[in-house]
């Protein structure tokens, strides 16, 4: 589920680097696509014509001018505009050209808004070309990048720059198929829709994929970006982003069922799904149309076929398809999410949770749930699996029915309960749930259950740490064996976990619970005679504040003076000047 920013793009600058790197593709859910997938699509027949010695030569001794030497900004204005007049009428093959290119960008960064919006429009008839050239795809990306700055910028350069949109639209969705499933037109066509955002592609939190952001996001760690954007965003060209998503889909034009299972057309289809977040009339139109009703039916889930059922069932385990649906079900209006809980998924749950690919959409389904009937219907079809998940690898179906338990408050008690029966056995003591959960992989995969024990030395499990994060803070009543099991740790695994950076957050998730202080300082004596060298820890310095933070006058005491010999050590780490202040080290 790690971001889609445009570093992997050169940018024009003083340093012409000869190497672009190959694009690493991310989906907006943040898991890498696969790199085996049919990206095949038919392109349209183009011939490129080489530039001609004297305009080449031309552009070198321009390139040389600004890229080498120090230029007053109005100058160097004025230079970028005379020199994109020169680009008329070859524009694809400077924009195609390896090393015209460069300096192209480098143009189009500093030229006037005037230059920038005469320059796209002059190429708008092949800007699709361009879009797909491996050199020409950076071109287009930087004059796009260029306009949403002039925008940012200047509220006058609003009417010029969306005619100039305007034109680009009307061009690009003559054919829109190839570029949506090129590698480069891809990123280009995201870029585009970004513009009609009023925004660069990747320019905000909003735009964010990184899979620790989702992640959090699904585990109620941290709010939903899509949120916020409902709240606050304004889209600066509406018309043109429905005009461009419409067309986009537009049957007579497009096969749907090319773009929903190509690697990267699917990467476009969820940025608009995203940036039409909030817009339930015009995700009314467009979801339906992605999952393959026709315009005759509208909505219609009655009318479609049990195939027709059945291949969206098929299609969720297809890589493209699959990071398409877990937007979908993010972005869905209450009614379309209804439908595709009760229509299409419901008692397919479980074995969707079991593939590799999957799994994923039965997360999203279950964050996204939005009310107790939806978590109800979930609860039935998954609630006894939980062991069953956690043998096959599956503790992100788990953590994601705790997470949404916990955001409509139904079901806590019942997942609580599920989790530790799925850890330990019937008879067996609840002291160990806490250990099995931290060690997920190290526990279920082990041949020998009875006999397995803390393993030392092991990074503990990414989504148990999150998963116990989320019990502590759940309501006291639901989480007394949980309690117990983290209190009942023996000395060396406390400190071990509070060395762990996903330990040491479910040691604090721990001490900042409902959980009595008894309880608390119980864990806290634990690490007595290590609160020095947890101190000077990155993650461990946090757990030693939460540790004073519940602790009595005696145990501050004995907080302090173990950091008192490792002071001037302290200092010098990023988090050591707060941690002295806040205990008061001094004092």
């Amino acid at each position: 589920m790690a971001g889609e920013d445009s570093s992997s793009y050169r940018k024009g600058g003083k340093k012409m680097k000869l190497g672009r790197k190959a694009k690493e593709e991310y989906t907006e859910t943040g898991r890498k696509v696969s790199k085996h997938q049919n990206s095949s699509v038919r392109q349209a027949s183009f011939i490129r014509k080489l530039v001609d010695p004297e305009t080449a030569k031309y552009f070198a001794e321009i390139a040389n001018v600004i890229e080498g030497t120090e230029i007053e900004l109005e100058e160097r204005t004025v230079i970028c505009g005379n020199a994109l007049e020169e680009t008329r009428g070859k524009e694809v093959e400077l924009a195609t050209d390896y090393i015209i290119s460069h300096t192209l960008q480098t143009l189009l960064e500093g030229c006037t808004v005037d230059n920038l919006c005469g320059f796209l429009r002059s190429c708008a008839n092949n800007f699709s070309h361009i879009a797909m050239d491996r050199s020409g795809s950076h071109v287009a990306e930087t004059a796009l990048k260029s306009l949403a700055l002039h925008l940012q910028e200047d509220n006058e350069t609003h009417s010029l720059i969306e005619e100039t949109l305007s034109t680009l639209c009307q061009e690009i969705v003559v054919n829109p198929v190839d570029v949506m499933c090129n590698c480069y037109g891809s990123h280009v066509m995201r870029s585009l829709l970004y513009l009609c955002e009023g925004e660069t592609l990747g320019s905000s939190e909003f735009h964010s994929s990184k899979p620790s952001v989702l992640l959090a996001e699904r585990l109620n760690l941290r709010s939903s970006q899509l949120d916020g954007h409902k709240l606050q965003h304004h889209q600066k060209f509406p018309d043109k982003l429905k005009f461009l998503v419409s067309e986009m889909l537009n049957p007579c034009r497009v096969d749907i069922a090319t773009l929903v299972v190509n690697q990267y057309s699917s990467l476009v289809l969820q940025t608009a799904l995203k940036l039409l977040a909030g817009h339930e009339q015009e995700l009314l139109h467009v979801i339906p149309v992605l999952l393959g009703f026709s315009a005759e039916t509208g909505s219609g889930w009655n009318f479609m076929k049990a195939s027709e059922l059945k291949n969206i069932l098929s299609l969720v385990e297809e890589n493209a398809y699959s990071h398409l649906m877990e937007v979908i079900l993010e972005v869905a209006p209450d009614t379309l999410y209804d439908e595709l809980l009760t229509k299409v998924f419901r008692s397919s749950l479980f074995k969707m949770s079991s593939h590799h690919t999957g799994n994923f959409v039965v997360q999203s389904l279950v964050s996204h749930a939005r009310s107790h009937d939806h978590m109800k219907s979930i609860w039935e079809e998954l609630g006894t699996k939980f062991k069953n998940l956690l043998e096959m690898g599956r503790p992100g179906v788990v953590a994601s029915l705790l997470a949404a338990s916990q955001r409509l408050q139904t079901h806590e008690n019942k997942c609580c309960q599920a989790l530790a029966a799925a850890v330990r056995l019937e008879n067996e003591s609840t002291a160990c749930i806490v250990s099995r959960i931290l060690f997920l992989d190290s526990y279920f995969y082990s041949e020998d259950k009875d006999n397995w024990n803390w393993p030392n030395g092991v990074k503990m499990h990414v989504l148990g740490s999150l998963i116990l994060q989320s019990i502590f803070r759940l309501p006291n009543d639901f989480i007394l064996e949980y309690i117990y099991s983290i209190t009942s740790l023996e000395n060396n695994q406390v400190l071990e976990a509070s060395k762990d950076p996903g330990g040491a957050r479910v040691i604090e998730a721990f001490l900042n619970s409902n959980a009595s202080t008894k309880h608390k300082r119980k864990l806290v004596i634990k690490l007595r005679g290590h609160f020095g060298e947890l101190s000077v820890y990155p993650s461990g310095s946090f757990t030693v504040e939460k540790c004073f933070n519940v602790s009595n006058l005696s145990l501050r005491e004995t907080i302090v003076s173990e950091i008192l010999p490792v002071q001037s050590e302290l200092l010098k780490t990023k988090q050591g000047p707060y941690l002295m202040r806040k205990l008061d080290v001094e004092g």
